[in-house]
């Protein structure tokens, strides 16, 4: 991502004049006039490929270049079947485009679903856009969980506070006053209010952070950057072997011209592992599309091999494990509190609120306001404080401050409102205190010697696939923990109804110190209370212990945590602050989604690791066979037609449905390590047995035209070594796999049987001795081959 100082551009916050922007907002007129001037937030909403940047990056490879010109040599000098493989290529390359044509497409509409649509004000009219329509000196309102999508000067505040981390690192909220700065990037934690854009379009710092955040890419994964390693080494490998060839078929062996180059070009064709990028690249595509259909956007691609590779994910409860809405069931009024009074009191602060959260919206929906009453002053709620409050002109002219918020933060130990609160938390409800402040609400104490007056009992609706799905990450043996600002007894009560055992902890007994509180977490399984910058803390002690984080939330409290977390997981109806910086959006709001992610991420990584192990054992027995025949120097056993029969039945047609199978394995590290310590001793006894059949062979069929048998004895021995190796890289066998490998297996004998294959092929067994002597030598390699693979296991364990 591009490293933006927004420090340094930031500065010290002065304030600076408000541009002449009426309160009213823009005219459509002004507007107009601005759009005509290209001053318009014409930022794409995704910053996807064109066509023809899918096109070049699928067409113009390294070893698309090195296949394109063997292919012309061939066509120029051999048979058309010996051109073969130049048709697979072309093949592959068009099924390459057309995937990720399709996930692009797939990609971009549901980007639209999932686009922050911020309001702002024209007319006097307060009125939803998409960010691309914004303009400049625009009026945009604003409220918590809102993100600033773009640069500008801060014009109306009602207690605004703006958390700017994402640009300067810096955790505390910053209030914000008429003429202070907001930047695009930031996000409201609290409060309201309004600012006129300033900058607009590639000039805010929002073209920079949300285009990094969207881009469709391939890269900048384990599994895209193992498989760039592999390829670098291939390429060392394939320059000296690939020179040594030519020489011996040019110049040691005088040999017909053509014929030395279709054995030239035969020996370095199969060096190269062209399917292997195609098929990760396809199993990536397929993937977003896969959840594209479930609702489910991938911001990032590598966030789907990311999720595969979790084993801890961090679940925060209210819109994750719970549903929005939420029902008051019981009022308690306390000290004998008047109950009527109370509740107009209630009724007056969700009035007070113009942005209510889900508790305070189902204080409004029960308790209507009065009239009466006159709100003076408010602060809104925040998750760091955990109360909101206000000051209000009562009816008779007398003034009266309240607070709302958790009885535990407004308080103190001991007091018997706790234990009622205690009871009831038990019981998975949540409870909010109505408190009556002693002290004018810009106090930095306001809370302080607060009288309670009555408790406010909720009851959250949980999500009816919140269970279903935590029992799949049991099974997964992926590690939930729930981490809630809400109180520690109630969240696991939640939590146990669904399922999920463990104790509770209030988060703020946690340590401080890292290890310390590594520790606790990896012994509890719930927390309450936790504040914005604890997640954060969580997270990163989780990470300390070498474990893959996913955190899941949908409210500003999360950014933090989403942020730092391996993979972030937001929901569609969550703040436009989470969704920018999650990797990943449920746009449905189904927390049951998640599996879906997780088991697509499983399928991707698990498979391109099973088939990567087919094309490199490929190379490795190439370039071997390459070698010996230097060393001997002999004829080149094959013609490209045979390699190219050799790779379709044992390789590319199984590995394309090896690739899209289901597997639910957890995705491992290592991915270089693990892939190459199978593929080099299979690729090494794969060649070792087919060049001894093929110096037997030699031995065997004597006179001018023997090379044709003893290539068709060679070509059986390594056509059933590689057999044994995918029966091998199919297990655990189901009844389709076993039907994949015998399906190989019939075809290549349907190949030997019919008089047309074999003259187009150039294959024909003569005799009897030395075809089963191939099969001979191909059973010892395969016994070799299971030995080697089973102490490779025990030997080089990853």
């Amino acid at each position: 991502m591009t490293h933006i100082d927004a420090g340094a551009e930031l500065g010290p916050v002065q304030p600076v004049p408000v541009p002449s922007t009426p309160a009213t907002g823009l005219t459509a007129a002004d507007v107009a006039e601005r759009v005509a001037r290209g001053q318009v937030n014409d930022v794409p909403v995704r910053s996807s490929r064109s066509l023809a940047e899918i096109v070049r990056a699928n067409v113009f490879t390294r070893f698309n270049a090195i296949i394109g010109v063997l292919w012309l040599v061939m066509l120029a000098v051999a048979p058309i079947q010996d051109s073969l493989f130049g048709f697979v290529i072309l093949a592959n390359t068009g099924i390459g485009i057309i995937q990720e044509w399709r996930a692009k497409k797939t990609l971009d509409s549901l980007a639209v679903i999932g686009e922050a649509r911020p309001t702002v004000r024209r007319d006097g009219a307060a009125v939803e856009v998409s960010t691309s329509e914004l303009v400049l000196d625009d009026l945009i309102e604003t409220g918590p969980g809102d993100k600033i999508v773009v640069d500008g000067v801060c014009a109306e505040s009602d207690g605004l506070e703006i958390d700017e981390s994402l640009l300067t690192g810096e955790a505390d909220p910053v209030v914000k006053y008429p003429g202070d700065r907001v930047m695009s990037g930031s996000f409201v934690v609290a409060g309201g209010g309004a600012f006129v854009a300033t900058k607009v379009g590639r000039e805010a710092y929002a073209a920079q952070l949300a285009e990094e955040a969207s881009r469709f890419t391939l890269v900048h994964s384990e599994l895209r950057t193992g498989i760039s390693t592999i390829l670098k080494y291939v390429t060392w490998m394939m320059v000296p072997a690939a020179i040594g060839l030519v020489i011996t078929q040019l110049v040691v062996k005088d040999n017909n011209l053509k014929d030395a180059v279709a054995r030239t070009v035969g020996g370095i064709v199969p060096m190269v592992p062209e399917g292997l990028v195609l098929l990760t690249s396809v199993a990536f595509a397929i993937g977003v599309i896969r959840l594209g259909r479930k609702q489910c956007l991938v911001q990032e691609l590598p966030a789907i091999e990311g999720l595969a590779r979790i084993d801890t994910v961090c679940l925060d409860k209210t819109g994750t494990l719970t549903e929005g809405g939420m029902d008051v069931t019981e009022l308690r009024p306390l000290g004998g509190s008047d109950e009527t009074y109370v509740r107009k009191v209630l009724g007056a602060l969700g009035e007070s609120d113009p942005r209510p959260n889900a508790s305070l919206q189902a204080i409004i929906d029960a308790y209507p306001d009065s009239e009466e009453w006159r709100c003076v002053e408010s602060l809104p709620f925040s998750s760091a404080r955990k109360y909101s409050g206000a000051t209000f002109s009562e009816g008779d002219g007398e003034n009266s401050t309240w607070l709302l918020g958790a009885p535990d933060v407004l308080l103190t130990d001991g007091d018997p409102a706790l234990a009622e609160t205690e009871r009831l938390n038990e019981q998975g409800l949540r409870v909010l205190l109505l408190a009556r402040a002693v002290r004018d609400l810009d106090d930095a104490d306001v809370a302080k010697g607060a009288h309670a007056s009555a408790l406010v009992v909720l009851e959250q609706r949980l999500r009816p696939d919140a269970a279903d799905t935590l029992r799949y990450f049991a099974d997964q043996n992926v590690r939930a923990k729930v981490i809630s600002g809400d109180n520690a007894v109630s969240v696991g009560a939640v939590a146990a109804k669904l399922g999920l055992n463990g104790s509770a902890v209030d988060a703020r007994r946690l340590p401080v110190e890292r290890t310390e509180m590594a520790d606790a977490l990896d012994r509890a399984t719930v927390f309450g209370r936790v504040t914005p910058q604890q997640k954060r803390d969580m997270v990163g002690a989780l990470q300390s212990r070498g474990h893959t984080v996913a955190m899941t939330g949908d409210g500003v409290n999360d950014v933090l945590a989403l942020k730092d977390a391996d993979i972030g997981v937001s929901m569609g109806s969550g703040s436009e602050a989470t969704r920018a910086v999650a990797q990943i959006v449920l746009l449905n709001n189904s927390f049951a989604t998640l599996p879906s992610v997780v088991a697509e991420g499983r399928r991707v990584i698990g498979n391109i690791t099973r088939v990567a192990t087919l094309f490199l054992v490929k190379t490795v027995y190439s370039v071997l066979l390459a070698l010996l025949v230097v060393c001997w120097q002999v004829e080149y056993p094959f013609l490209p037609r045979h390699l190219t029969l050799l790779s379709t039945l044992t390789i590319g047609v199984p590995a394309f449905f090896l690739a899209l199978a289901p597997n639910t394995e957890r995705a491992r590290p290592h991915f270089v390590r693990r892939v190459m310590r199978y593929s080099i001793p299979g690729g090494v006894v794969a060649g070792v047995a087919t060049f001894v059949t093929y110096l037997i062979a030699r031995h065997h069929y004597t006179g001018p035209d023997a090379l044709p048998a003893q290539t068709s004895a060679a070509t059986l021995t390594l056509f059933l070594i590689s057999m044994w190796v995918l029966a091998i890289i199919a297990r655990p066998y189901t009844w389709w796999r076993v039907a994949l490998v015998a399906a190989m297996g019939v075809a290549f004998l349907f190949v030997l049987a019919v008089p047309a294959l074999q003259s187009f092929f150039a294959l024909k067994l003569v005799g009897v001795t030395m075809p089963w002597t191939a099969v001979g030598i191909a059973v010892i390699g395969a016994a070799a081959l299971e030995l080697l693979w089973k102490w490779v296991d025990r030997r080089f364990p990853v």
